[in-house]
C-alpha cells in the first residue's frame, strides 16, 4: 500500500482519541483550580497557566477576576488559591458597581475583599483623586501622598494635597497634613482637613479687588476650611492702601439634617481706621477702632419645637458699609434677636427677645415677650375661635433721647362663624375682644388697663368663565377667568383710648399700602386708632393650563381701598386706591405694576413698574421704575448679553429725575475661567450726596458651581 493512503488510515483511526486525551489533559488543571477557588469566583483570561502543586494560577491577556459584586481586570493576573489572593500588574482596574478605580498594580484579597495599591486614580461626582499607594476596599480606603482635584486637573482647579487621605464611598474625604491652593499653588497649611466628596476644596474662597476712591486699592480674601464633618473655621482679611488691614475669624457649622438638625454662621471684622473716616448716622465722628460681629443660628430641635438667633454688632453706623458694601445693601439696619418657637396641632407658643448691641438706632426691644397663639379651631355650631395672649418687657434708647420702657400684658379672643348660601357666596360674621394692660403707664399712673371690642364680616363672591382659545406662540391652552370681589367691614369703637397714659413703643410704622385693620391682626399695639371701616377689594386672574404646574397666570389684577367712617388725624373718607398689575404672557415676558392713588386729586402717590425680558441665556433685561411722592422718582435699567460660554456683559444704570442725573452707573464682563470659576470685572460711577466712593472699579471671583 503507498505511504500516503496507508498515513490517511492511520490518522482517521488514531487522531480524534489522541485529541480527546490531549482535552482532558489540560483540562484536569483548570478543572482542579476552578474547584479550589471561592464559590462564586468567575476567573478568565485569554491565556491561563495552572501550577498544580504551587497552587497558582497566571492569567494574561484581558484577565479577568469576579467576586461578590467586585471585578478585577488587569493585563495579568497571578492567582493564589490556597491564600484566595490575587496580584494584578498592568491596566488595573477595580470595579464595584459604578465605582471604577485605576492602579499600575493591585493586591486583592478575596475573603475580606481588601486590597493594596499603586499608582492610584479613581473618580467620584466630580472630584479627582490620586495618590502613590492606597489600601482598604472600593468603598473606603486610605491614600498615601494623596491629590484631591476638584472636577478634573488644571491649572485653575481646586487642589488638595496630603500625606494621608481617607476616601469614603459617596460621603466624605478626611485628609492630614493637608495643603491648599489653586492648581500646582497650595500656599494654605492645615493640620486636617473633612470635606464632603461632591464639593469643591475651595467652596468658601472668596476673592474680591479693585479700586475706590474712599478705600484706595483694595483687596478681600476669605476662607473658611473644614475642620471635621459639618464645622469649617477661617477668616476673613481686607487689605485697604487708604486705611489699613480688616481681620477677623469666620466660621460655619451644621448638624443632624433636616428633621432635626441645625445650622450657623459667623462673620466678623476689626480695623484701626487711618483714613477718612466721615461722621456716624447721627452726625457724630467715627472712631478709629471699628470692627463688626455677625452671628446667624437656626435649629429644629424636632418637629414642634426650632430656635433662631441673629446677633448684629457694629461699632458704628458705617463700619459694613464703608468695608462690606455688599453685605449692607442686603440690611442696612442691623437686627438682634433669640427666639425659641413651639408648634403643637392648633397652637403655637414662643419667647423671643429683641436685643440692642448698638446706640445709634432705635430698636423695639423685647427682653423678653412670651406669645401664646390659639389657631382658629371648632368651638360648637360651626363658630370658629381663635386667641393670642403675650407679656412683654420693653425697652426703647433713643440715641439722642430719653429711654421709654413698658411691662404689657396683653389678651385677644375671638369668635368667627362663616356662611356659605351658595357656592359663589361666602360670608364670615366675627367679633373679638382685647383687654392690654400696662404696668408702668405714663401721666402719673400707677397701672393702665385698655379693653377693647371688636365687629366685623368678611365677604366675598366668586366667579368664573371659560373660554376655548389656545395659541401656541404663546402656549395657551383654553383660558379661565376667575373674578373675586371682596368686602370687609371693622368696627373698633374707642380704639385710641389711652393714648396718654401708653408708652409708644410699638408704633404704627411707615408703609404705602393698607394694613391688617382686624384688632386681632395689629402688631402696632401701643398706637391703635378707632376703626370703623369698609375695605373693598376686586381679584382678577386670567389663566391658561400649564403642564408643569397645572395653571398659570397669564393676567393678575388686584384692587383694594377703604372707607372710612371714623378718621384719625389727617385722614379723609377714602383711602388711596391700591392696585397691583402683573402680566406673564410668556416665560420670556413679565411685566408687574403697582401703584397707589389718590382718588380726591387723582394723583400717584406711588407708582412703581417692573419690566423683564428674556432671550434664553443670550439677553436679559429689566427696567424699572421707583416713584413716591415727594420722596422717590428713579428708573434702574439691568441689563446682559452673553456673548459666548466663556464671556457675559453687564451693565446697570440708575437715573434719578428729581436729580435730572445718572447716580450710579455700572459696567462690566463676567468671565468663565476653566469652567470653574467666575471673574467679573466692573467699573461704577457714582453721583450725589452719598457716602460712598465717586470711582469704583472691582474684580470678583467666585466658584461657579456654588
Amino acid at each position: 500500500m503507498p505511504p500516503a493512503p496507508l498515513l490517511r488510515r492511520i490518522v482517521r483511526r488514531f487522531f480524534p482519541s489522541s485529541l480527546l486525551l490531549v482535552s482532558l489533559v489540560l483540562a484536569v488543571p483548570a478543572l482542579a483550580f476552578a474547584q479550589r477557588t471561592l464559590p462564586g469566583t468567575q476567573f478568565s483570561a485569554a491565556h491561563t497557566v495552572y501550577d498544580q502543586a504551587k497552587g497558582v494560577a497566571i492569567a494574561t491577556g484581558g484577565a479577568r477576576l469576579a467576586y461578590q459584586g467586585a471585578v478585577l481586570e488587569a493585563d495579568e493576573i497571578v492567582y493564589n488559591d490556597r491564600l484566595h489572593q490575587a496580584v494584578a500588574r498592568g491596566n488595573v482596574r477595580v470595579r464595584q458597581e459604578a465605582r471604577l478605580v485605576f492602579a499600575d498594580v493591585a493586591v486583592y484579597n478575596l475573603r475580606d475583599q481588601s486590597f493594596e495599591l499603586s499608582n492610584v486614580r479613581l473618580g467620584e461626582k466630580r472630584a479627582y483623586l490620586s495618590a502613590r499607594s492606597a489600601q482598604g476596599n472600593p468603598k473606603a480606603m486610605t491614600l498615601t501622598d494623596a491629590t484631591f482635584v476638584y472636577d478634573r486637573p488644571g491649572p485653575f482647579a481646586p487642589t488638595l494635597r496630603a500625606a494621608t487621605l481617607r476616601y469614603e464611598e459617596g460621603e466624605a474625604i478626611r485628609a492630614e497634613r493637608v495643603r491648599l491652593g489653586i492648581g500646582l499653588f497650595q500656599p494654605i497649611v492645615l493640620p486636617s482637613f473633612t470635606q464632603n466628596l461632591g464639593d469643591a476644596p475651595a467652596k468658601e474662597l472668596t476673592l474680591n479687588g479693585g479700586y475706590r476712591s474712599t478705600l484706595g486699592l483694595f483687596a478681600l480674601v476669605g476662607y473658611q476650611a473644614p475642620i471635621r464633618p459639618g464645622l469649617r473655621l477661617g477668616a476673613d482679611l481686607g487689605l485697604y492702601s487708604n486705611r489699613g488691614v480688616m481681620i477677623g475669624p469666620a466660621g460655619s457649622y451644621t448638624f443632624g439634617d433636616a428633621a432635626q438638625g441645625g445650622r450657623g454662621t459667623l462673620r466678623s471684622g476689626y480695623i484701626h481706621d487711618n483714613g477718612d473716616r466721615l461722621d456716624d448716622l447721627l452726625g457724630r465722628p467715627v472712631p478709629k477702632d471699628r470692627g463688626f460681629v455677625r452671628w446667624e443660628h437656626r435649629q429644629r430641635v424636632n418637629e414642634r419645637l426650632t430656635l433662631a438667633g441673629e446677633i448684629n454688632y457694629w461699632s458704628d453706623s458705617e463700619v459694613v458699609r464703608d468695608f462690606r458694601s455688599r453685605d449692607f445693601n442686603r440690611m442696612q439696619t442691623p437686627d438682634s434677636f433669640l427666639e425659641a418657637a413651639y408648634a403643637a396641632d392648633n397652637l403655637s407658643v414662643s419667647l423671643f427677645s429683641r436685643l440692642h448691641p448698638n446706640r445709634y438706632h432705635e430698636v423695639q426691644q423685647r427682653l423678653p415677650e412670651v406669645r401664646f397663639d390659639l389657631l382658629p379651631s371648632p368651638l360648637l355650631a360651626g363658630v370658629q375661635q381663635r386667641a393670642q395672649a403675650s407679656v412683654a418687657v420693653l425697652r426703647e434708647d433713643a440715641p439722642l433721647g430719653p429711654t421709654t420702657r413698658s411691662d404689657r400684658y396683653d389678651a385677644y379672643y375671638g369668635l368667627t362663624r362663616a356662611f356659605t348660601p351658595r357656592e359663589w357666596l361666602a360670608f364670615q360674621a366675627l367679633a373679638g375682644g382685647r383687654v392690654t394692660h400696662y404696668a408702668r403707664p405714663l401721666g402719673g399712673r400707677n397701672d393702665y388697663t385698655r379693653t377693647l371690642g371688636e365687629l366685623g364680616f368678611d365677604a366675598e363672591l366668586r366667579a368664573s368663565g371659560l373660554y376655548a382659545y389656545k395659541n401656541e406662540r404663546w402656549g395657551i391652552d383654553d383660558l379661565r377667568h376667575l373674578v373675586t370681589p371682596r368686602l370687609s367691614y371693622r368696627y373698633i369703637p374707642g380704639g385710641d383710648k389711652g393714648r396718654a397714659y401708653i408708652p409708644p413703643i410699638d408704633r404704627r410704622a411707615f408703609t404705602t399700602y393698607l394694613e391688617p385693620f382686624g384688632l386681632g391682626d395689629q402688631r402696632n399695639l401701643d398706637d391703635l386708632r378707632k376703626t370703623n371701616t369698609v375695605r373693598l377689594a376686586l381679584d382678577n386672574r386670567l389663566q391658561t393650563r400649564d403642564t408643569t404646574h397645572g395653571s398659570r397666570d397669564l393676567v393678575a389684577l388686584n384692587l383694594a381701598a377703604d372707607l372710612r367712617f371714623a378718621k384719625a388725624d389727617g385722614e379723609r373718607d377714602f383711602s388711596a386706591v391700591h392696585a397691583e398689575l402683573r402680566l406673564t404672557p410668556a416665560n420670556w415676558l413679565e411685566f408687574e405694576v403697582y401703584q397707589s392713588i389718590d382718588p380726591y386729586e387723582g394723583d400717584l402717590r406711588e407708582f412703581n413698574t417692573g419690566l423683564t425680558l428674556r432671550d434664553g441665556n443670550v439677553h436679559a433685561a429689566r427696567l424699572s421704575t421707583h416713584y413716591l411722592r415727594g420722596e422717590i422718582e428713579e428708573y434702574i435699567l439691568d441689563y446682559s448679553y452673553r456673548f459666548n460660554e466663556g464671556w457675559q456683559a453687564l451693565a446697570e444704570l440708575h437715573y434719578d429725575r428729581r436729580q435730572d442725573r445718572f447716580v450710579e452707573r455700572t459696567f462690566g464682563v463676567r468671565q468663565t475661567v476653566g469652567n470653574l470659576w467666575w471673574v467679573q470685572y466692573s467699573v461704577s460711577y457714582f453721583r450725589g450726596l452719598r457716602r460712598e466712593s465717586s470711582f469704583r472699579f472691582n474684580v470678583e471671583v467666585e466658584l461657579a458651581t456654588f
